[in-house]
């Protein structure tokens, strides 16, 4: 899946129309999101607002989270552990055109325990997006950017749910974390 300009939606209006264009190169923004474990936060729709492409790192549970995520942009997901590695929805990994980038992402279960490290060494992309441990992470290393957005699902350990929102503008990117 190619991924269109950023978009905006039009209020009261379905469609979306191509709007964001910063110093001559198309903006694109990307929602990540992991660990929803079956729920969909209300609080979802609002960080994910405008976005044009929802990605998913994983343990998704169920295709309601899909369904739902998809009434918010087009989405893009990988199975987790807790996931069916059969299910037509889901793949191991995926390798996403971003602009003039590349996003890699996959759950991370398949490293162990993953780490930037890990997922570094072991994968190609100018971002680098997984999930598994639960915990929100963002570093940058020679250029690329590593992503874990954290768990949206239900709370776990002691961390506060969240997701992240990815901005690329030409080879530039800015992730933020949202806090649910």
């Amino acid at each position: 899946m190619k991924v269109k300009p950023h978009m905006t939606k039009k209020r009261g209006v379905k469609s979306r129309t191509s709007s964001s264009v910063a110093n001559g190169q198309s903006v694109y923004v990307v929602g990540l999101i992991s660990d929803t474990h079956g729920l969909v936060r209300p609080e979802i729709a609002q960080a994910f607002d405008a976005v044009d492409l929802i990605v998913h790192a994983g343990d998704v549970g169920g295709r309601g989270v899909l369904e739902a995520l998809r009434r918010i942009a087009p989405t893009e997901a990988v199975y987790g552990n807790v996931d069916d590695p059969s299910d037509p929805f889901l793949a191991r990994e995926r390798t996403l055109p971003i602009g003039r980038l590349t996003l890699h992402v996959s759950h991370g279960h398949e490293l162990g325990s993953p780490s930037a490290d890990l997922v570094l060494a072991r994968y190609a992309g100018d971002v680098l997006v997984f999930g598994h441990t639960h915990r929100s992470l963002v570093e940058r290393r020679g250029g690329r950017l590593v992503v874990n957005p954290g768990a949206a699902g239900p709370r776990r350990f002691d961390v506060r749910p969240s997701v992240a929102r990815l901005t690329v503008e030409g080879t530039r990117v800015d992730v933020e974390i949202v806090p649910l």
